[in-house]
């Protein structure tokens, strides 16, 4: 199963560098790495990214992340998954680049 992980380029770049990815600093204030399902990622991008631009939108295989990941209730009752351990290079499966918030859903339609 593939869940996802929305980046700016600047965080895409420390992490391919460090080969891992330990979180945004939204990510270490709540203390786990914020993720999304397939039907969520598009809605994410648009309501925390929309003024962002350019995006990197990784696809995560949440087999390899393992026991780390979690299903939890987020504030408007939905299931999230949360990585709650430093996200390896190895278990990004696809890398995603979009011009913006409103181009992630087009991209990720396209090719996962």
């Amino acid at each position: 199963m593939l869940i996802y992980k929305i980046l700016r380029p600047a965080e895409w770049a420390k992490f391919e560098a460090a080969g891992r990815f330990e979180g945004s600093p939204f990510d270490h204030e709540s203390g786990f790495v914020h993720c999304s399902s397939r039907e969520q990622v598009a809605a994410t991008a648009l309501r925390f990214f929309a003024d962002v631009s350019p995006l990197v939108v990784l696809a995560l295989e949440a087999d390899a992340l393992g026991e780390s990941v979690r299903w939890e209730e987020a504030s408007d009752g939905d299931l999230f998954p949360h990585v709650y351990a430093p996200v390896p290079r190895t278990a990004v499966a696809a890398v995603h680049e979009v011009a913006g918030a409103a181009e992630v859903e087009r991209a990720l339609g396209a090719s996962s």
